[in-house]
């Protein structure tokens, strides 16, 4: 990594300051960069973000180590096959996930900053913003923008006892030693969607509870059909339930909790936390210099990125937009373009796709049913069943289901959620089909590959004017 270039005085003096060295930050500083701006990037925290670290690439990892586990043993489906796989060696694992991590934070964050000559990697602890800059220690950095991209952390929620039973988050967990014989997953988002039912496959008994249901944010549809293969699975679902009070002793953790007015106890080894998060903004200044943030500590950005303080810009997960790498990179580009480049360009996000890395995968894009019913549309609807997609007949994996959502005057497509096991790809058709403004008989009318998840678009498309079951193969 590079020295700061610093002027005599021990200060420095740059066209824009980026705070945070993750996802957002190394995206706005390669941007600024490539404008020709002198950059200089506040490491305030790891290298890498959270995304490297602790949360995508970690878990993913992990989660396909599952899916290969599960794949020998859902081989049956499949009559004269049989397979079988286990967990041997948990810390082995372990270790491999943090070589590929070690191994990615350098080739894609610490070696490619030789190659950016505008931008002095600064690593001499955190940030706090000043009139016209920032300070770090004893250092002084001005610059006439800033751009904060400090990411997230998770949360305990409140509930009597937590914070003395050693709960474990998304990423302690993947630091575990031994394999657990069993966890609470407090919280049934996508991050304890994913991780239950990773640990579930290597063997772990599982039970997660919520205070609402499994995956809250997806249509009800989509929900119900991944509870059905979690309990499958063996996983236990307690959802609709309020949180009294958590204990450790010699047996474990055990949580209390009320459903449907009874009380209900669940005991395992760990208790997971993965109902919440807050945005990286203490001890920053940002009251100090009048950067307005949400009750979650989240900075409140507007369309062009901008706070509430010109020229102090911010992206990504500490701001009070969506939680997703690929918006913290996009929403950061859009930052160097209006904060130093004199562009006006606006946050949108109405064809963006997100993605649940279950099994069966979910991803949508797009308006649900009922948001566009309050945004006020006429709105029609479609779902297909996998049993009708013939992919997954061949597959013998019929788990999920596609929904589409239009509206009824124009017959323009709205969005859509897929649950299917190549749901993550799939949905990227349904993106393009949202972005450039197509219509149900516009994709329906679509040729699309045999055989193919992707397939099962067009019919849920041809859905909405006929009985797709009356179809022969390859006939729409």
């Amino acid at each position: 990594m590079k020295d700061i270039n610093m002027n005599d005085d021990g200060n420095g003096s740059y066209d824009l300051i980026v705070i945070g060295a993750g996802s957002a930050g190394f995206s706005a500083s390669i941007s600024a960069s490539d404008a020709g701006k002198r950059v200089a990037l506040v490491g305030h925290g790891t290298i890498g973000g959270t995304c490297v670290n602790f949360g995508c690439v970690p878990s993913k990892a992990m989660i396909r180590a599952a899916e290969a586990i599960h794949g020998a043993q859902a081989a049956k489906r499949f009559p004269g096959v049989s397979g079988q796989a286990q967990v041997d060696d948990w810390r082995t694992l372990v270790e491999s996930k943090d070589d590929l991590v070690a191994t990615m934070r350098q080739k894609k964050y610490a070696d490619l900053l030789p190659e950016y000559p505008g931008v002095d990697y600064i690593d001499a602890g955190p940030a706090k913003l000043i009139k016209g800059g920032v300070t770090i220690g004893s250092r002084t950095l001005t610059a006439p923008k800033i751009i904060i991209a400090t990411g997230g952390h998770s949360i305990l929620p409140t509930i009597e006892g937590i914070a003395d039973v050693g709960a474990l988050d998304s990423k302690s967990m993947l630091e575990l030693k031994t394999l657990p014989e069993s966890l609470i997953f407090l919280g049934a988002g996508y991050i304890g969607a994913e991780l239950a039912q990773m640990m579930s496959r290597m063997g772990v008994k599982v039970t997660v509870v919520a205070r609402s249901h499994l995956l809250p944010g997806a249509e009800p549809e989509v929900s119900e059909a991944l509870a059905d293969a979690f309990m499958a699975e063996g996983i236990t679902l307690l959802t609709g339930l309020s949180y009294e009070n958590v204990r450790r002793d010699a047996s474990g953790v055990t949580l209390h909790v009320m459903q449907s007015g009874k009380p209900v106890e669940v005991t395992a080894d760990h208790l997971v936390s993965t109902a919440g998060r807050r945005a990286n903004t203490e001890g920053m200044g940002l009251e100090e210099v009048g950067v307005e943030t949400d009750t979650l500590g989240s900075i409140v950005i507007g369309d062009d990125m901008q706070t509430s303080v010109p020229g102090i810009y911010a992206a990504g997960d500490v701001t009070d937009r969506d939680q997703f790498v690929y918006m913290a990179a996009y929403g950061a580009k859009l930052a160097v373009k209006n904060a130093v480049l004199g562009d006006d360009q606006r946050y949108e996000n109405a064809a963006m796709p997100w993605v649940v890395f279950s099994d069966p995968q979910v991803a949508g894009v797009g308006l649900s049913e009922q948001q566009a019913r309050d945004a006020g549309f006429d709105v029609k609807t479609s779902v297909v069943p996998l049993d009708q997609v013939p992919r997954a007949l061949a597959a013998r994996d019929t788990r999920g289901l596609i929904k589409l959502v239009a509206d009824r005057a124009t017959d323009k497509l709205l969005g859509g959620q897929i649950i299917a096991p190549e749901g993550s790809d799939t949905i990227q058709t349904l993106v393009m089909a949202l972005k450039f403004g197509m219509t149900t008989k516009d994709l329906g009318a679509t040729i699309f590959p045999y055989l193919t998840t992707v397939e099962g678009l067009k019919l849920a498309a041809q859905t909405f004017d006929m009985d797709v079951a009356k179809l022969s193969c390859c006939a729409g």
